[in-house]
């Protein structure tokens, strides 16, 4: 019977997808008028344009930003 040593798999690279905003509202429990301020003073990943009246984060972006606060919390 051999013994085979098994490393565990690298973690799979983040998917970069557009949030829209009551996804990260729902990921990071803020409403818009909380991010927008956050977003000003530079506390929180920007928005990107998607049209005229729509905007989208990164969600690697946000998910490091939530993963980053958690970090803090310990």
């Amino acid at each position: 019977m051999s013994s085979q040593i098994t490393m565990p798999a690298a973690p799979a690279p983040a998917e970069h997808r557009i949030l829209r905003r009551a996804e990260v509202e729902a990921k990071t429990g803020f409403k818009r008028a909380h991010i927008y301020n956050l977003m000003k003073e530079g506390k929180f990943p920007k928005a990107m344009r998607l049209g005229v009246r729509a905007v989208g984060w990164d969600s690697v972006e946000v998910e490091q930003w939530i993963a980053e606060r958690l970090k803090g919390r310990a």
